[in-house]
């Protein structure tokens, strides 16, 4: 923080100095300037500034210690008015600066995708000397990855060699986006070279394991487009010498620990050529092709109890405030609960109308997921309980039962029951089913960071088969990039999920590592037969609860992940011996 000028002096000191009758050091102190707290040079006030203050009006007495006291406040109350004021003043200023209503009108041409106005706005700039960053740049290259013109495709390069050309200061380092919409211009235009050169950027401009561990901090899984950069780069001869031979075990495993499990960020182990390979998990999260176990990475209790906390402002914000206040109240009477039920998603799960028996049978069936024979909380629109939806007496002798077991809750007419549901499920941290894929507007409101982790660890989906209802459990490994302790990689992608199609990894795994994973735990391979086996359709449901459960709230200690990537580079390498 800045120190105060001791020219400017408080309201305390003020008093002293008029209590003491020293007139001459105050005047001596009031003709002097007030201290800009930034510049730490004086201010120079007009006379008609209404913080202005005369030596001649403070030697003569005209004002008392009150007066001076509110000019001083006075004085310092504006003066953060302008500091605030300045900052939007300077906001302001970048919307309206050239290279900021370029960067809006070519969002405007993103939105309409609008090619050609985009290029003529882009040659405008040049010509002009519009400065330009990373973002007018992505803009303009997925414009032109876009266009099936062979236009786009020739203006997208040159565009792209634009970002690379003049002096240091105007070269612009491109991100993710940047490499990710160049690989589709590349493979339009079937351009190996191309391919290859955005590689060796990747190398020089980013360090690719820095890159691998931002992705895997912020998007978890990767398309389709970035795995075969990354592939690339792996079966490139700059990856068959970055590792190093010798590391310190210990200190791998404390940053495990410390992180959280799934990653340690000590930099590449081992060195000679990756093993690249597409693959996939077993359902214990082993991979078909190494071997390795993934983790699932921990969840600190205290994330789950601020989101819950937060999801509870946001809820009385968007639904009535009395209405929520009130199931948050019978919640903490009848809960916490083994598993909440989505009622309306579940009665709806292979057809477009509600079918109550499919919602019994389902609670039923999760009532065998607890290990106390627990009803789970059944959530119900009360537009649900009524008429034609529940059909016969017995099903609403059914909705009595769990009405008076403490499992049912109905909301209010008006309500949106997600709000309900997913705030039980969190607060109980417990399973929650339901096939409701949670993209809408109000899951946006939640953000990318703790929900899609806790979403992975607890819902379960269901499916329809033969014999009935299937339970697909919770994975018990995280669906995330994942650096092993002994140097391997493994990359989610986003095609596949694990219902309907296996989810697709990209293994890349350096033999050269083997010697140091004799004290490390592997998994048995898996025997082709048991590998190609189908899944049962039915299933223990009380042992899937034990095996598959990814609600792993336990926690190993203080989740510290990292605020900044990691700046390890090749000099480091070598200064280690490596």
């Amino acid at each position: 923080m800045l120190s105060k000028p001791t020219s400017n002096l408080s309201p305390y000191l003020l008093k002293t100095l008029i209590a003491n009758k020293t007139p001459s050091l105050l005047s001596c102190f009031s003709c002097r300037s007030p201290v800009n707290p930034i510049t730490q040079f004086a201010f120079h006030p007009r006379k008609s500034s209404p913080h202005f203050c005369t030596t001649a009006a403070a030697a003569a007495g005209a004002g008392d210690g009150a007066t001076l006291i509110r000019k001083e406040r006075t004085y310092v109350n504006n003066r953060h008015q302008k500091l605030q004021m300045s900052g939007k003043a300077e906001k302001r200023a970048r919307h309206e600066s050239p290279s900021g209503k370029l960067l809006h009108l070519l969002g405007r041409c993103s939105r309409d995708n609008n090619f050609e106005e985009a290029l003529r706005l882009y040659d405008d700039a040049l010509i002009n000397n519009v400065p330009l960053n990373v973002e007018h740049y992505n803009m303009l290259l997925y414009l032109c990855s876009s266009s099936s013109s062979d236009l786009g495709l020739k203006r997208g390069f040159d565009i792209y060699k634009q970002m690379g050309s003049g002096d240091k200061d105007c070269k612009v380092a491109p991100n993710e986006a940047t490499f990710t919409t160049m690989a589709r211009l590349a493979a339009a235009k079937e351009d190996p070279e191309m391919a290859f050169d955005l590689v060796k950027r990747m190398k020089e401009g980013y360090k690719v394991y820095e890159m691998l561990q931002r992705l895997r901090t912020t998007v978890r899984q990767v398309s389709e487009d970035t795995a075969m950069l990354i592939e690339e780069w792996f079966r490139s001869d700059s990856a068959m010498g970055v590792g190093v031979m010798n590391w310190d075990v210990g200190k791998v495993k404390e940053a495990v620990v410390k992180g959280g499990g799934g990653w340690h960020g000590q930099g590449w182990f081992g060195k000679g050529k990756w093993k690249v390979t597409r693959t996939e998990m077993d359902e214990m999260g082993v991979c078909k092709s190494c071997g390795e176990k993934l983790v699932s990475v921990d969840i600190d209790p205290l994330e789950t109890e601020n989101f819950a906390s937060s999801l509870s402002t946001l809820a009385c914000q968007r639904e009535t405030r009395a209405d929520f206040l009130q199931f948050q109240e019978w919640l903490q009477k009848h809960g916490p609960f083994d598993a909440v039920v989505d009622g309306a998603n579940v009665g709806h799960i292979t057809q477009n109308y509600f079918v109550f028996n499919q919602l019994k049978s389902a609670v039923n069936a999760t009532r065998k997921l607890s290990p106390s024979n627990k009803l789970p909380l059944v959530i119900l629109h009360s537009g649900r309980v009524k008429g034609q939806h529940v059909g016969s007496t017995k099903n609403m002798t059914t909705l009595q039962y769990w009405k008076e077991s403490g499992a049912l809750y109905v909301t209010p007419q008006g309500s949106n029951d997600d709000w309900y549901w997913l705030y039980a499920a969190i607060s109980s941290k417990c399973l929650l089913v339901t096939n409701d894929e949670m993209r809408d507007h109000l899951f946006e409101l939640l953000g990318t960071s703790f929900f899609p982790r806790w979403k992975e660890k607890h819902q379960v989906r269901l499916s329809v088969t033969r014999n009935g209802l299937k339970f697909h459990m919770p994975p018990p490994y995280s669906i995330v990039i994942q650096e092993s302790e002994q140097g391997s990689w493994h990359i989610p992608t986003v095609t596949g999920d694990d219902i309907e199609t296996r989810r697709q990894w990209w293994g890349f795994h350096n033999d050269d590592t083997s010697y140091h994973m004799h004290g490390c735990e592997r998994a048995e391979f898996v025997s082709l037969e048991a590998g190609c086996k189908e899944e049962q359709d039915e299933v223990d449901l009380t042992e899937a609860f034990k095996v598959f459960d990814g609600n792993n709230d336990g926690f190993i200690s203080e989740t510290e992940l990292q605020k900044e990537l990691r700046k390890i580079g090749f000099t480091l390498q070598k200064e280690d011996g490596r």
